[in-house]
């Protein structure tokens, strides 16, 4: 299967005072690192080879994971430098590492999808990116994409309208020239590549059924561990 790049270079402000000290992928969840489960994850989906884009406290990550070998992967990071160089950015400068196409998944995101079907969607379509979405009628975060018979015809995370119903899931994948637009050791957002690429017709979509979890702020936090304890209920666990 393809590479995957972790997307974990973020500030977490949302998680402060916890982040403060320690980086997001290591929040304790039920008795580990967020990214131990992540990353065991990974491995149960066919994932082997996985790039961490790091930034804020990232040598923390660096640290714990190591070569990745006890979660059955190879792992190697991929630093920012002196300054964040936002998603796109931090991927830009990890390329090197990825190859020709690879996945890219948000440092905050426990996605328990079929990762073999979304890489096989992405060679079936032939365009230089698809976006996993999910239908999400603004139940757990806002929506922003408009999906309509198999296409996205609007993807804005800040200026959403009624015709969006889905939300970008969280796991991309792309070959390397998406990001011939984004220069060098230069901050740039990944949500700017996909409305460059949604507007050159370069940007197909996969929509995926099951929630997902993520541990960007506290409620999320506490559902994932919820979820990964099956100590509670869990509405809205499979999407019809």
């Amino acid at each position: 299967m393809f590479p995957l790049a972790i997307l974990a270079g973020g500030l977490a402000a949302r998680l402060q005072p916890l982040t403060k000290t320690a980086p997001k992928a290591l929040m304790d969840v039920n008795g580990e690192p967020f990214i131990a489960h992540q990353l065991r994850l990974l491995h149960a989906s066919g994932i082997e080879q996985v790039v961490v884009c790091a930034g804020y406290l990232g040598e923390m990550i660096q640290d714990y994971v190591r070569d990745g070998a006890r979660f059955g992967l190879q792992v190697e990071f991929s630093f920012d430098g002196p300054r964040l160089l936002g998603t796109a950015g931090a991927i830009k400068k990890a390329l090197p590492l990825l190859g020709e196409a690879f996945f890219v998944l948000y440092g905050d995101a426990y996605l328990p999808c079929d990762y073999r079907a979304v890489q096989a969607e992405f060679e079936r379509r032939g365009t230089l990116a698809l976006m996993t979405i999910f239908r999400n009628d603004n139940r757990w975060d806002p929506s922003n994409v408009e999906f309509v018979n198999e296409q996205i015809f609007a993807y804005d995370k800040r200026s959403q309208t009624a015709r969006m119903h889905h939300i970008d899931y969280g796991l991309g994948v792309f070959d390397q020239a998406a990001f011939a637009i984004v220069p060098g050791d230069q901050p740039y957002d990944l949500a700017t590549v996909y409305q460059y690429l949604l507007r050159q017709g370069e940007l197909a979509a996969y929509e995926v059924r099951q929630r997902f979890y993520e541990i960007g702020s506290y409620e999320g936090l506490e559902e994932l561990r919820c979820y990964l304890s099956a100590e509670c209920d869990q509405p809205g666990k499979s999407m019809r």
